[in-house]
């Protein structure tokens, strides 16, 4: 895994070769370059000379000179910056690019296979969030710990109660992951996360079954990534309601816990709290999905399968009869006691959720009924998914098993496609003007709590234009995003812990708090820039969308951590090693 310190001596030995400091305004992606894949970096301080350099790291030679781009104006700082394009170069090898009155560039490989390194390392990101296991120094390295949060002691919250549930009830729900920087496990979030990592799954399998994270797991027959998503499932299916087939909302303490305390010392009393139906619908569609893709796997995981689909049926059952319970929160704390203040993810539109859950079921099933229980893909445009929107995940996965569709519903494969591909056009229309000659920053609108998933899941999307067209522009923007993503911002910071030379050192993130040590946990994606800066701290640097980033763990608003942030990070990563392999 290609972290910090290793780059930082790399560094180091430049430095000492040709006394250059390394300049944090020349923006590139931190780790690298496929031969054969765009190379853009871009200078954000005015420059006397026009002409730029590559130089072999470590020794200063000069082996390509090209010229910087016209200035372009930012539209949202106002700031000239410049582009040097040095696509043309192919060499592999670590450089650095110079432009003599401002310094280097940090330093970067050009490579085959280049992203591999940043794949596992965010797909191990799952692994350190494990809950109600130790983490040995073995597979975490110094980032081990003692087993957080067992979960076999739950009490179900007065806003969960039902007559065979009374408030009080202990039941057990351990595993999962933690969700976010906080030690709480939420239906909701873990939907659009384990559907995100299941499709990649499904699109890139003979690659995905050779991906090795070194987990515990890694021996097994089960490729590492469906080791991991797993981990979560099974905890999943234990948020439900035997009984009646809904599923819980949460499972959380009353409050969020210190900063300063690591899993095993966070022992507050732990809740499910009340059923809803996005969770519900959430948890109907990741188990249709499951059923699927482990099927595969009957002879290692008996009876998985089945069960995750009796699950689903039972999910969308509880929904049908319940088809508008919204969590809110405000109003559950007026009814119940004890207050509960922790993430609400609350979702005031459920549109989304039915359609995603028909769609996996009917792939799943064949059973008509799910598909016509809903109306698709009748809305006049399409937006890239979040936690609260999952629509672009139903149809995600009716055009990857568009052949196996069956009439009439053939004709939904055509308006979905057409919507993908208008948006995958708008948002590469005039890229080419942009001063980070990015896709992500096209309107201030981008810049959301959780901006850098935003990024990744713009990406994703190209992704699947590229999938339905083989057009290279829609491959070569995404691209462009995980170059976003690890470097090549307004901010200047790779996103991804322990990944380039200016990284996140101080996530909103408790283990990477409290556990003494410099170094955050590695493989995980910071939020990156919210304007918004809900979370009130004072060092924040600019209120300019792209630039509103601190590096404080007191920024949960732009620098904590989530598991529905890494999974398309994940996927994206993932997606690039193995699209950039093909002629």
């Amino acid at each position: 895994m290609k972290f910090s310190l290793t780059i930082f001596w790399v560094a180091v030995l430049a430095t000492t070769a040709y006394a250059q400091p390394f300049s944090p305004v020349i923006r590139l992606n931190q780790v690298g370059f496929y031969p054969q894949s765009p190379k853009i970096a871009v200078v954000c301080e005015e420059a006397p000379e026009t002409v730029f350099y590559l130089k072999k790291a470590g020794s200063g030679k000069i082996v390509y000179q090209g010229k910087l781009a016209a200035p372009r104006v930012h539209h949202f700082s106002q700031k000239n910056t410049r582009i040097a394009d040095f696509s043309e170069f192919k060499t592999s090898g670590t450089y650095v690019l110079e432009l003599p009155s401002l310094g280097q560039s940090y330093p970067f490989d050009i490579k085959k296979k280049v992203h591999e390194t940043v794949a596992k390392g965010a797909l191990k990101g799952f692994y350190f969030q494990r809950v109600s296991v130790d983490l040995p120094e073995r597979y975490a390295g110094k980032w081990h710990r003692p087993a957080g949060h067992p979960d076999n002691q739950v009490l179900v919250h007065a806003s969960a109660a039902s007559g065979a549930m009374p408030a009080g009830t202990v039941i057990a729900s351990p595993g999962g992951w933690y969700d976010a920087g906080d030690y709480n496990k939420y239906i909701v979030n873990s939907g659009i996360t384990m559907g995100t990592l299941m499709s990649l799954y499904e699109d890139f399998p003979a690659f995905c079954k050779g991906l090795k994270t070194d987990i515990p797991e890694s021996k097994n027959v089960l490729p590492d990534l469906l080791d991991e998503v797993l981990w979560n499932l099974r905890w999943m299916l234990t948020m439900q309601d035997a009984d009646d087939g809904g599923v819980y909302h949460k499972l959380t303490n009353a409050a969020f816990d210190a900063m300063n305390e690591m899993p095993h010392q966070a022992v507050k009393p732990r809740y499910v709290v009340q059923k809803s139906t996005t969770a519900t619908l959430d948890f109907a569609a990741v188990t249709a999905q499951a059923s699927r893709i482990f099927r595969e796997f009957g002879t290692q995981l008996p009876g998985l399968a089945d069960s995750c689909l009796q699950a689903s049926e039972a999910a969308w059952t509880w929904a049908k009869l319940n088809p508008n319970v919204q969590y809110d929160q405000t109003k559950l704390n007026a009814q119940y006691d004890p207050d509960v203040n922790t993430g609400a993810y609350g979702d005031q539109d459920v549109a989304d959720e039915w359609l995603w859950a028909a769609a996996e079921l009917y792939l799943t099933t064949k059973n008509h009924a799910y598909y016509e229980a809903v109306a698709f893909f009748k809305k006049a445009s399409l937006s890239v998914p979040d936690w609260s929107n999952v629509e672009a995940l139903a149809g995600y996965s009716v055009l990857r098993h568009q052949k196996s569709l069956e009439a009439p519903y053939t004709s939904d494969v055509a308006k979905f496609r057409e919507r993908l591909l208008q948006l995958a056009d708008f948002l590469i229309q005039d890229v080419e003007k942009h001063a980070y000659h990015t896709v992500m920053g096209k309107t201030a609108k981008d810049f959301v709590w959780g901006s850098s998933a935003h990024a990744a899941n713009q990406g994703i999307l190209l992704v699947q234009a590229y999938l339905l067209t083989k057009d290279r522009k829609y491959l070569h923007h995404a691209l462009g995003n995980l170059d976003y993503l690890l470097g090549r911002n307004a901010t200047g910071y790779s996103f991804v812990t322990g990944f380039g030379d200016k990284t996140p050192m101080h996530p909103h993130h408790r283990p990477s708090v409290a556990d003494g040590i410099p170094e955050p946990v590695p493989g995980l994606l910071s939020g990156g820039p919210n304007p918004s800066q809900q979370d009130k701290c004072t060092s924040y640097p600019s209120r300019i969308p792209d630039e509103s980033f601190t590096d404080d763990d007191c920024s949960y608003a732009s620098n904590e951590i989530a598991i529905n942030w890494n999974a398309p990070l994940v996927y994206l990563a993932v997606a690039i090693e193995v699209l950039m392999r093909e002629p």
